[in-house]
């Protein structure tokens, strides 16, 4: 098994931007891990008229255990390389969520835990 490999995230004074990379037309919707520093979100859903996006949104609002409402798509509208800031947290906070989704060494918990 591997290790956790960090996202990289980044603070500001809003809260803390993520890269995502999205992969849609997906089997399932899931965070499947980080490839270059950005999080890996498959998505059923296709990448039409914004609906991949809102995908994303519920699966990362899920995942973080954030309100939708608190993330907001600040690039990548019509790219699959995206930057979603999730208001009003640090970056540690956001790491440590991470962890449980993204590491497969980590034993914090079931999903159940998680949500």
């Amino acid at each position: 098994m591997t290790s956790y490999t960090p996202v990289s995230l980044r603070q500001t004074a809003a809260g803390v931007e993520v890269p995502v990379r999205a992969i849609a037309g997906a089997s399932r919707s899931e965070i499947s891990g980080v490839r270059d520093g950005a999080l890996l979100v498959k998505i059923t859903t296709a990448p039409e008229k914004g609906k991949a996006n809102r995908a994303i949104v519920e699966i990362l609002a899920s995942s973080l255990s954030c309100r939708k409402s608190d993330l907001e798509l600040i690039r990548g509208e019509r790219h699959r390389s995206k930057v979603f800031l999730v208001n009003g947290t640090t970056a540690g906070q956001i790491e440590e969520r991470l962890k449980r989704w993204t590491d497969p060494d980590r034993e914090s918990g079931s999903s159940e835990e998680m949500k």
